[in-house]
């Protein structure tokens, strides 16, 4: 794992992304020990006061409230809950189905050519029309918002490590395990699966991230979790009206979405550079 860490890159971005993802954590475990109020309390009397360092704020609203008059560091923190629950939770449904379907394709051939047709179907869409198009006929909800994310994004997993197998499905190990007897279900879920853990972490990392802006997209056009749950994607939504006399309401949580996609895929490419021996050497 040391090696991992130990390019030039990985030193000068690695510490700055676990940094934002411990904080982001730590806000979404913590977030109501953490919120200084309820996310849903309205106050119409504190409508669009701005953040703390502008004429006309409020006490204790440090970053200002929004149109029905809600602590907007309040929801930013509750909303931290919504994006790591959504991106680790389809991460997981995706990666464990990716896997399985990867591993079947890379080892039986006729079901490979069944397998991969079906991944070159499903990639002639963009992911997040197809998406859209799931959640606009099964209906929205953070359930229904995992399921869809999850089942939309085994592609990648299964293509790779498709291809992983396929290149070590004839190695001395595998001939070996194979002679004395040892049964298929064995042979890829204990010889072959931990031997191509590498490119499956990359994938997931990634993938955490791409669920993070799938579920605040879709909640940006109101198909993602309720209204009335406090998401960075529903903020962006209810903010987009008010950009020119309140664009504190959209910014905090956009800036709030870059900074987590950011630190997620700069930790995926430390990961993929310290498992290349040749980017260790840069």
């Amino acid at each position: 794992m040391k090696k991992l860490w130990s390019g030039k890159k990985a030193n000068g971005y690695a510490g700055f992304a676990i940094f934002i993802l411990v904080f982001f954590l730590i806000m979404a475990v913590a977030a109501p020990k953490l919120a200084p109020h309820d996310p849903n309390m309205q106050n119409l009397l504190l409508r669009f006061k701005p953040p703390f360092w502008l004429s006309g704020s409020e006490p204790g609203y440090w970053l200002g409230a929004d149109h029905l008059g809600r602590d907007l560091l309040s929801r930013i923190i509750y909303g931290s809950q919504i994006s790591m629950l959504v991106g680790i939770a389809a991460m997981f449904v995706s990666g464990v189905l990716g896997t399985i379907i990867g591993l079947l394709s890379g080892y039986y051939n006729a079901l490979d050519h069944v397998t991969m047709r079906i991944a070159d179907i499903q990639l002639a869409f963009p992911t997040i029309l197809l998406a859209l198009a799931i959640v606009a006929v099964i209906g929205g909800g953070l359930n229904n918002l995992i399921f869809v994310l999850g089942i939309t994004g085994w592609v990648p997993y299964a293509r790779v490590i498709r291809s992983e197998v396929l290149s070590i499905r004839s190695s001395d190990f595998v001939v070996a395990a194979r002679t004395i007897g040892v049964s298929d279900f064995r042979l890829l879920f204990r010889h072959i699966l931990p031997n191509i853990v590498a490119p499956v972490v990359t994938i997931a990392t990634f993938q955490v991230a791409s669920a993070i802006i799938a579920e605040s997209s879709l909640s940006f056009l109101g198909l993602g979790v309720p209204v009335d749950v406090p998401s960075w994607g529903n903020m962006l939504n209810q903010g987009q009206l008010y950009m020119e006399s309140a664009w504190w309401i959209s910014v905090f949580p956009g800036i709030s979405i870059m900074l987590i996609v950011l630190a997620i895929n700069i930790l995926g490419d430390t990961w993929r550079d310290g498992m290349n021996p040749k980017a260790r050497k840069r």
